[in-house]
């Protein structure tokens, strides 16, 4: 008989993840009807609602709600201290465990005494298997085959693939060295012997360094595949940052000088060094690229045609001022680039009607300009009239090649309505039908499928259908009602469909949010009730914009306005910082957060909308910012501007 009053304690370590959190905890409470087990949250300051959402609607987990961020490490480390299990998990909140998750697992390790620790096989969003379920110690080799992409070419083999132990079968079960922090569990009594988790490491590298002493400590760790989980690989922290290679790496480096040999650990150590400021480079470098290629590429071929328009404006014996060539034409098609990119020409998807605007709006400007220059400098109104068409034309010809060439990208069709699957109940259903017609408008058709052996009139199908019924509509993505379907049934459908290019959402019951994660780059897709107006390319550059160019005017007009404000020092500071970008003239009303939903992230405002409102009750309080956030226009700030100016030195 064991000494332990449960079986399994489950440790949560929660940092603004709330969506995420409840699934999983959904997911959690589930798989322990059929095993003794208490749940730990421990929630690193979230500002998104977190904390209230476990205490009201998970009120017997075990809070753990810390006033700081004390990361990975030293929150799990809390929950340990006092846990009561045999066995001791530590888990993502962005996963979802199968309803026999805990069950098969404690199993296994009461049948392997020797077992000191296991992770299982885990899927992402799409259904596809995450090779990080199973690792290999990174030695100063293996991660030298890491970090120069020797492993990513030949990730079978056993000399190169030995970072994620590519050789070995992911449908298998077998012992390997390094555990995932994802899901990690350990016997109670060996954690014991071998100590908690390292608090030198803060984020990552932590279940490496434990995995390692569980292996020390003369005790084994498995990969076992006979159960599966979901993790929403890369919420909480966005891996392709330069922020989390610096992170990440680092950590590494922590790990060797602990436990390598100091010859080996300097060597190590210099590999880690020089992998951060290569990936680093590579990384902002990349992003430099993608973002910059275009609107370079574009400046190069209209400045070239308009160089080729004046030559033929030469021919014809037209004179040009002497400095046209070096200053006019550059100056002509900087503006015209400027005036695309403000009105969304670089913004995706790419519609044509955005380059038309861009070339008048850039025209009216450079006339504008063109009237107030002196009369030697006005050589041909014409001129620029061509040079717009030139500039219409380029960008027509140039979209349309993108669109024929890398039509995924460049679509001039614009983003397609989708085909959705709802499969679940009939009134689950409707609930979440509901929902998504709400916060989805790219609906093309919602096909509704029954989670059962039996169907209704408005359902086309039952669930052993799915297959074939993805394949006969060309679904792009299904919906699963978690209120109706297992966890496990969910995953099947996953890993058997995940190679359609399908995307999959779970509707958790009773909230109002769809969730799933399409890829590393959009982890975390959520549908909710559309506040996210504010987060658009277009405005989050209008907003800017806009406090740049307004806190500049009120600068340059300080002898005359300065004299409006009592507090005048607190005044020239929030106009200083709205000009560099600390801050932005309007932003949420602080006071009333709600916690039901997470806002868009925006800059702290001086002013908020209720400065602009003569009355407000309490109804309007509890909506205001998701009314701005939803119905975000750059007008709304300057009106908002208009109305409370006198109060920008608060």
């Amino acid at each position: 008989m064991s000494n332990f009053p449960v079986k399994i304690s489950v440790i949560i370590v929660n940092y603004n993840v709330e969506y995420f959190l409840e699934q999983c905890l959904n997911s959690v409470f589930k798989a322990l009807e059929n095993i003794s087990g208490e749940v730990f949250v421990v929630d690193n300051n979230s500002i998104d609602g977190s904390v209230e959402m476990v205490r009201q609607k998970f009120p017997q987990a075990i809070l753990i709600a810390n006033k700081d961020n004390r990361g990975f490490s030293k929150a799990n480390n809390q929950a340990m201290a006092i846990a009561k299990g045999e066995y001791q998990l530590l888990l993502n909140p962005d996963t979802v465990v199968e309803e026999d998750t805990f069950l098969k697992v404690v199993e296994f390790m009461d049948k392997n005494p020797k077992a000191g620790g296991l992770g299982v096989r885990m899927l992402d969003g799409k259904g596809n298997f995450l090779p990080e379920s199973k690792r290999g110690l990174p030695t100063p080799a293996v991660a030298f085959y890491k970090i120069f992409g020797l492993s990513a070419i030949f990730p079978k083999s056993k000399k190169f693939g030995q970072y994620h132990l590519g050789y070995l079968s992911e449908f298998e079960t077998n012992e390997v060295e390094i555990l995932s922090g994802a899901f990690m569990l350990m016997r109670t009594e060996v954690l014991n012997k071998v100590g908690y988790l390292d608090e030198a490491f803060f984020m990552y590298g932590e279940d490496i360094d434990l995995s390692y002493r569980i292996i020390q400590g003369g005790y084994k760790n498995y990969y076992f595949s006979d159960t599966r989980i979901i993790h929403y690989k890369g919420e909480s922290t966005k891996k392709s940052s330069v922020n989390y290679v610096f992170v990440f790496y680092r950590a590494m480096v922590i790990f060797a000088e602990k436990h390598f040999s100091q010859k080996n650990a300097k060597l190590f150590s210099f590999l880690i060094n020089f992998a951060i400021y290569l990936r680093a480079g590579l990384a902002i470098f990349t992003r430099f690229i993608k973002r910059a290629a275009l609107p370079v590429f574009d400046f190069f071929y209209l400045f070239g045609g308009l160089i080729l328009l004046t030559h033929y404006w030469q021919k014809a014996n037209i004179e040009f001022p002497p400095n046209i060539l070096n200053v006019a034409i550059p100056a002509y098609t900087f503006t015209w680039l400027l005036s695309v990119f403000y009105t969304g020409g670089y913004d995706f998807p790419i519609k044509l009607s955005k380059y038309f605007k861009g070339a008048v709006l850039g025209t009216l400007m450079i006339l504008v300009i063109y009237a107030l220059l002196p009369k030697s400098w006005q050589f041909s109104r014409l001129y620029i009239l061509i040079g717009t068409a030139w500039v219409f034309i380029y960008y027509l010809i140039s979209r349309v090649f993108l669109h024929l060439s890398l039509k995924k990208k460049f679509n001039l069709s614009g983003a397609q309505n989708q085909k959705f699957i709802i499969v679940g109940s009939e009134e689950e259903s409707a609930r979440v039908s509901t929902i998504l017609k709400q916060t989805n408008s790219k609906i093309d058709s919602i096909l509704l499928v029954s989670d059962s052996d039996d169907k209704t009139e408005e359902q086309i199908g039952i669930l052993s259908q799915l297959d074939q019924i993805v394949f006969f509509h060309k679904v792009d993505e299904i919906i699963f009602c978690a209120k109706d379907t297992s966890a496990q049934v969910i995953m099947h459908w996953m890993s058997l469909l995940g190679s359609n290019n399908i995307d999959f959402k779970i509707a958790q019951p009773d909230s109002l949010y769809l969730i799933g994660s399409n890829s590393i780059d959009t982890a975390g897709d959520l549908y909710v009730f559309n506040i996210n107006e504010i987060s658009k390319p277009s405005n989050i550059r209008n907003k800017r914009t806009f406090d740049f160019i307004l806190s500049f005017c009120f600068l340059i007009s300080a002898p005359y306005f300065i004299w409006y404000f009592k507090q005048k020092s607190t005044w020239v500071k929030n106009m200083i910082h709205c000009m560099i970008g600390k801050k932005s003239l309007v932003g949420y009303y602080a006071e009333k957060q709600e916690s039901a939903q997470q806002l868009p992230t925006i800059k702290r405002g001086i002013l908020n909308p209720l400065d602009a409102m003569k009355f407000a009750n309490s109804s309007v309080l509890s909506k205001l910012n998701l009314i701005y956030a939803r119905d975000y226009s750059i007008w709304k700030d300057f009106e908002i501007v208009r109305k409370a100016w006198r109060k920008l030195d608060s």
